[in-house]
């Protein structure tokens, strides 16, 4: 759905707010899949000297 040229708020929510409407529920999400599984992981900084 392409809002992009509706400059007028109201009407773009309202055209939004069918659209969901019309849209497929999603799926929920499997079972053993974590919220976060496709952020970047952050690496274990080394310990010893501490950075300033």
């Amino acid at each position: 759905m392409n809002t992009k040229n509706i400059t007028d708020k109201t009407e773009r929510k309202k055209v939004k707010r069918v659209a969901r409407k019309k849209a497929a529920p999603k799926p929920k999400r499997a079972s053993g899949v974590a919220r976060g599984s496709m952020k970047r992981k952050v690496k274990k900084m080394v310990k010893g000297q501490r950075k300033r």
